[in-house]
């Protein structure tokens, strides 16, 4: 039995730490948390002093002495037992604990704890009881704990509020004006849902000072104009709100009064571009956090792009700027703009200021930032932000996904990517985001091969590639290959409407770009339909006798502007056509405008009447596209080439498919023995074994309802035909080692053995294959299986991404997995959707539909099993490396087993974090 499960991925924080790290309140200030510890003591005594009595009252029941009260905050556990996180602000140098909570477990194995809180009065309301709630409640769950107990006055309402908005299922209890509140801390659709609404709305405030702040001030604006500090303040004289130049060596720049220091500005400034030598850029952030500066753009380089000294510096700097609850875009960065025409904002070196439009960007290249915001200005498309996120020591991609989510000016979000800080995050997000407008992105450095020698079929098939292509195609992010492909599809989605479906009118005024446009559409997923009886007969009536009136629809080259608005106007209106690519090569019998300005005329009229079907062109020239199809109410994207015209259909396509496919839900199975598995993965690890035994992972999979073909593991020869004789022939004898991988590099795998003497020869034959090789000593003995003969050979495999966690793989099984590469990866949790196109995704599905005589495959059975081996690997960490493979499928309502397997556990110190 089944039923469903949110999605929730293992780190749903924002922090890549879920003890220590970030943390963004309500109000968009952020402040630190991490567990407490004995040297914390002073900074305890200091909080508790500071507390009303009330306050301590409704946390000790009682008004305890401060030095008390220290000691039971600080007393010894491990997150196994209790956790207490203080959360901080005032930086490294002056911090200030402004709130604690601690769970507390109610014995060694019990699956229930305590938990409480403790907010400094000036800081209640501001979203930290709830914040270290839900920090507290995935701590817990990590390590068994299942539910939560607290006890509260009933007069103790913003603490039960907490708990009663917090999305878990309480269950309050009141008795003499106490209540005993009780809830499973297992996390529940509401509860994550409503952690990601409180997070994205404390991440938009946090960032609202960046691209709309009061005041500005560029802190090392130089008075010379060749300078960084210069060229930022001239670009920001623009900026519809306050400007404040910052230099100790000057009274006036560019017009401007300048302040030797921003605590010298009386006006409030919500920005600070900080543009100083490296030296300085410390002390400069100091004195922004006591002037209550809310953002930093720090063009500065020299951090940790430089090496390990660098490194330090940055780690001091974002100290600094989160201790004062500061957000930070940089360091190294080429700086971020505003480009609504209420605010205008440039702040930034870049000699380009791009047209206002309802595309953001974010680059993590300064430089290609320039590159990027030339190609969008002179492709006539309009920004509505751009950030250079630099060294990314605070604000990341993530946090920008989160601000363009429901920003009104942002219709389409373009992405460049050098690497991943927390994709688990990230795929989280960009999920969601996806949903309500497409987003857009380049992974560079899509050629290297990470990591180890591979030691198993998954990993030698898995790269760091096949884990962005994975997330992005789960997460529904549309990926370009070059920053050419990304305008493409940009302008396309920027300005036209999601097709409805894949089929194409391709109107052109010559066969060969036709035909080249058909060919790519075709190949990017498209189809290209013959027109329909009645389109053709009215398409004969107005072009020339020499004219294809089929699909691609060749006007041929004398066709005229008329003949482009009325065949346009027909293939709009005709209900067998969801898109329309006008294509022309001018041959000097018209001009390029004349056919601009018919197809605006043909598309106007068309969308008068409510039609909103895609429309794309392409022009063969040189001339310019871009405004010969703007207009005052629509742009039509126009390309050089049919090809490039084609890819952005099929990926514009593939979004608005993939938008219209219910998403997944994971799949909660309840007949799992999960407790069991990690028993048998701990009891490996004691004895320091790295890939289970027969025994071990029968039990393993065993305990996760993975069907696993019977078998016993004998010692020698005689052993194995006594198993073989209980069994009944014919059987298999396979090697049995713990440290040879691939059985079949040893002749480890004998099968159709129909008597005692096979089985005997078979066991002699593997003992001398590995005595020629000096490896009898990794024999552990001879597994013993019965023989299954019929059904589809699969595989499914997971090996660990250091970054990206567990990837699994499916594809067609047997000794041909790695030479054939017919498999699909997924990052886990896989939801049903994921492992539905997991199955239809590899080449071979032909295959498991039944194909010349052979039965079809039970696709139940595979999705069940991949789901559960989704589930296995996503609860038991410390497996790192699993193959199943074969498996053999059976026909429809018969299920699958599994022939063989192989997992590898490592200690989870040794997994990501």
């Amino acid at each position: 039995m089944t039923e469903p499960r949110h999605i929730y991925y293992r780190a749903p924080l924002p922090q890549e730490s879920v003890e220590a790290g970030l943390v963004i309140l309500r109000d968009g200030s952020t402040a630190e948390i991490r567990p407490a510890t004995e040297a914390d003591r002073p900074l305890i005594r200091n909080f508790l002093s500071r507390l009303s009595p009330e306050s301590r009252i409704h946390r000790f029941f009682g008004d305890l002495p401060i030095e008390r009260a220290a000691n039971e905050l600080l007393k010894p556990g491990s997150a196994e037992t209790r956790m207490s996180l203080l959360v901080l602000t005032g930086g490294q140098e002056r911090p200030v604990v402004i709130a604690e909570g601690e769970y507390v477990r109610e014995g060694p194995q019990a699956t229930t704890a305590e938990v409480a809180f403790l907010v400094d009065d000036t800081y209640q309301g501001k979203g930290l009881g709830t914040l270290l709630l839900e920090r507290l409640a995935l701590i817990a769950a990590r390590h068994g704990i299942l539910h939560f107990n607290a006890t509260t006055e009933l007069r103790n309402r913003r603490m039960l509020e907490v708990f009663r908005s917090s999305g878990f299922q309480v269950v309050e209890t009141v008795e003499d004006g106490f209540v005993e509140i009780d809830f499973s801390i297992v996390p529940s659709s509401e509860s994550v849902s409503r952690a990601e609404m409180r997070e994205q709305i404390a991440t938009v405030a946090s960032l609202r000072p960046f691209f709309k702040p009061r005041g500005v001030a560029v802190i090392g604006a130089s008075r010379d104009s060749k300078g960084i500090g210069h060229r930022i303040l001239l670009h920001l004289k623009a900026f519809a709100g306050e400007l404040y130049p910052i230099n100790p060596n000057a009274q006036e720049i560019a017009g401007l009064k300048a302040f030797a220091s921003v605590l010298d500005v009386a006006g409030e400034v919500e920005l600070a571009v900080i543009a100083t030598p490296v030296d300085t850029v410390l002390d400069v952030v100091k004195e922004c956090g006591v002037k209550g500066v809310r953002s930093l753009v720090i063009i500065t380089a020299g951090f940790a792009e430089t090496g390990e000294r660098g490194r330090e510096l940055q780690e001091a700097l974002r100290a600094e700027v989160l201790g004062h609850g500061m957000r930070l875009v940089g360091p190294n960065c080429l700086g971020i703009m505003n480009a609504s025409p209420d605010v205008r904002l440039n702040a930034s070196f870049a000699p380009v200021f791009p047209p206002y439009g309802p595309i953001a960007m974010s680059s993590q290249s300064g430089a290609l930032g320039l590159a990027v915001l030339e190609m969008a200005r002179d492709l006539g498309l309009g920004l509505s932000h751009f950030v250079s996120l630099g060294n990314k020591a605070d604000v990341s991609g993530n946090d920008l996904l989160q601000y363009w989510e429901d920003d009104p000016d942002t219709e389409v979000i373009l992405l460049y990517l050098e690497s991943f800080g927390n994709p688990q995050r990230f795929a989280r997000l960009a999920r969601r985001v996806a949903l309500k407008k497409p987003v857009l992105a380049v992974k560079a450095g899509r050629s290297q091969v990470g990591g180890k020698a591979a030691m198993s079929h998954t990993a030698s098939l898995a790269a760091s590639e096949t884990a962005v292509g994975a997330l992005f195609r789960q997460a529904g992010v549309i990926r370009a290959d070059t920053l050419k492909d990304l305008f493409d599809v940009a302008a396309l989605l920027a300005d036209q409407p999601l097709p409805a479906g894949p089929r194409v009118a391709v109107i052109s005024n010559a066969g060969g770009p036709a035909i080249l446009a058909v060919d790519t559409l075709i190949a990017a997923g498209m189809e290209v339909p013959e027109a329909s009886e009645q389109v053709q007969a009215h398409l004969r009536q107005i072009l020339p006798a020499a004219a294809s009136t089929q699909n691609p629809i060749d006007m041929i080259a004398s066709a005229s502007d008329d003949h482009y608005r009325e065949v346009v106007e027909i293939a709009l209106e005709d209900s067998g056509f969801d898109v329309v690519m006008v294509i022309f090569i001018p041959v000097g019998l018209v001009s390029v405008d004349a056919i601009a300005q018919a197809v605006r005329e043909a598309v106007s009229s068309a969308r008068r009447r409510g039609n909103r079907k895609p429309v794309v062109a392409c022009i063969m020239s040189r001339h310019n596209l871009a405004e010969s199809f703007s207009s005052e109410t629509e742009r039509i994207p126009s390309y050089r080439f049919p090809e490039a015209a084609a890819r952005a259909l099929g990926r514009a396509w593939a979004y608005a498919h993939w938008r219209e496919i219910p998403q997944g839900h994971l799949v909660d199975h309840i007949d799992l023995n999960i407790q069991r598995a990690r028993e048998v993965c701990w009891a490996a690890q004691e004895r320091g074994e790295s890939w289970l035994s027969p025994q071990d992972y029968d039990a393993v999979l065993g305990a996760f309802g993975l069907p696993m073909l019977e078998g016993r593991v004998a010692d020698d020869a005689e052993g194995a035909v006594r198993i073989a004789e209980e069994f009944g022939y014919p059987v298999v004898v396979k090697l049995a080692s713990r440290s040879l991988v691939h059985k079949s590099e040893w002749d480890g795998v004998q099968v159709r053995l129909e008597n005692a003497a096979a089985v005997r020869s078979a066991c002699q034959h593997i003992s001398a294959r590995l005595e020629s090789a000096q490896q009898l000593s990794a024999l552990d003995g001879f597994l013993v299986q019965p023989m299954v003969t019929t059904g589809i050979e699969v595989m499914v495999g997971v090996t660990e991404d250091p970054l990206f966690g567990p990837l699994i793989a499916f594809g067609l099984g047997g000794v041909h997995v790695e030479i054939l590469r017919d498999v699909v990866f997924r990052i886990t949790p896989l939801t049903d959707r994921d492992a539905t196109e997991m199955i239809k995704g590899i080449r071979g599905y032909r295959l498991l539909q039944g194909y010349r005589g052979i039965d079809p495959a039970d696709q139940e059975a595979i999705e069940d099993l991949l789901l559960r081996v989704s589930r296995l690997v996503e609860e038991i960490p410390e497996i790192v490396e699993l193959d199943l493979n074969p498996i053999k499928v059976h026909p429809p309502g018969e299920g699958c087993t599994i022939l063989d397997a192989r997992i590898r556990v490592k200690p989870p110190a040794a997994l990501r974090q």
